[in-house]
């Protein structure tokens, strides 16, 4: 009779039937792809810094025209943030914490707009919010509040395409919390406020955080929703890369400076969010 030690001398020596590495040689029929995909992906970004104008970079950078889109561009991300902060919590909460029917697809519904292409997100805004859309009309008659080609309209159209990656950076913290430090602090007599605000959110601030972070990379970048609910005008509503796509087609040199500004901010927030992206297993 063959014992178990004698079937397995792992198990019998006390090791763990860990799964072995062989060694050889590398298997170059998805190495090779490997490289041609990381090509595919490094050099657009290196040809972009290669053809920068460093000689003349500052100079460019100083320019009237891009400190206004910079500027206008930053703070209506900044608002989009706070604005999905405001409403994207408490409906990530609701999804993670509450059952109730339907929610399924209530969670589809908020992530729709990470696949939905951005120019239909405008349009969409513009039926429901624009002068003549579902809303739109009694906004403007009852509030006199105009959202279409205005900054107010940038900082919706933002706050539309940005709220997935809040709510579902967030959802997923609360679903990774452990509730028994609320379930422990509701029994000494807290309100469910008092719990959410004292014990939930330093529970899950680091998923709150990195939300918020890819919430504002996502606001600064978004182009389609923003040109077609918001229009592309100067000091109003013209953005960083509604500034980029306006100076490809006059100046191209020009482009390529603030197409460097959006790349550094996004290698920050890549350089943020390392350890929940970067270095995840």
């Amino acid at each position: 009779m063959v014992t178990p030690e004698r079937a397995d001398p792992d198990r019998a020596a006390g090791r763990s039937a860990a799964p072995r590495q062989r060694s050889g040689r590398l298997p170059w029929m998805l190495v090779l792809p490997a490289l041609f995909g990381l090509a595919f992906l490094v050099l657009p970004l290196a040809g972009l810094l290669i053809r920068a104008p460093w000689s003349t970079l500052p100079q460019r950078l100083a320019e009237p025209h891009v400190l206004e889109a910079l500027r206008l561009s930053l703070v209506c991300a900044t608002i989009a943030t706070a604005l999905c902060l405001l409403l994207g919590v408490p409906l990530a909460w609701l999804l993670a914490r509450v059952d109730f029917p339907g929610r399924r697809v209530v969670r589809a519904l908020v992530t729709v707009p990470l696949v939905l292409p951005p120019v239909v997100g405008g349009v969409a805004l513009l039926l429901v919010l624009g002068r003549r859309g579902l809303l739109g009309q009694w906004l403007e008659s009852t509030l006199g509040v105009t959202l279409p080609f205005t900054t107010a309209g940038v900082v919706v159209a933002e706050a539309f395409v940005a709220m997935p990656f809040l709510v579902i950076s967030v959802e997923g913290a609360l679903r990774g919390a452990d509730q028994r430090f609320e379930e422990a602090a509701a029994t000494l007599g807290a309100s469910r406020w008092v719990v959410f605000r004292r014990v939930t959110l330093p529970l899950i601030m680091p998923g709150v955080v990195a939300g918020a972070v890819l919430c504002w990379a996502r606001a600064l970048g978004e182009f389609g929703a923003t040109i077609t609910f918001a229009g592309n005008f100067p000091g109003t509503t013209r953005t960083m890369p509604l500034a980029v796509y306006l100076a490809l087609e006059t100046d191209p040199e020009a482009a390529i400076v603030l197409s460097l500004v959006l790349l550094a901010v996004s290698v920050i927030i890549l350089a943020s969010l390392r350890d929940r992206w970067v270095n995840s297993p």
